[in-house]
């Protein structure tokens, strides 16, 4: 069984623990399931069956996990149907998140975002390179991974 924190909304979803989520996926110790708050129809959040706290956490050992959060983001959105042309990843950066456990959230299409939810999740605050090149973290609010 994943490392779990017994207080963690997201480690009881991602472990079968929550009645009121629906786990729309569910491979390779990674659940996927929609937002509460969808900013676009394809509102999903990827999340590890283990406990991370956040982004802040992840080092240059997590590469893996997080090309593996990615590509399983974006080979759900293809088995939705979603515009994978038009597609915004990313991680909250601390404090600017409301559950403390590793999720990164995939929207698509993101040209039907709303102005709040633009800036919610605003793209201006790169802080990940590309992760095949190593991990470099600075602060802000909106952790975005680059291909």
């Amino acid at each position: 069984m994943a490392e779990t924190k017994e207080k963690c909304i997201f480690c009881r979803i991602a472990n079968g623990g929550d009645d009121t989520t629906r786990i729309l996926d569910d491979r390779d110790n990674l659940v996927i399931f929609k937002d509460i708050r969808p900013a676009t129809d394809h509102h999903y959040l990827v999340v590890p069956k283990s406990h991370m706290e956040d982004a802040k956490h992840l080092s240059s050992k997590d590469i893996p996990l997080v090309e593996k959060l990615v590509s399983h983001g974006q080979e759900f959105l293809e088995e939705q149907g979603a515009d994978v042309s038009d597609v915004r990843m990313g991680f909250h950066w601390p404090p600017f998140h409301t559950v403390s456990h590793l999720h990164l959230h995939v929207i698509s299409p993101q040209r039907e975002m709303g102005w709040i939810a633009k800036r919610h999740f605003q793209t201006r605050l790169v802080v990940v390179q590309n992760p095949r090149l190593g991990h470099e973290a600075t602060q802000g609010t909106w952790l975005i991974q680059l291909s």
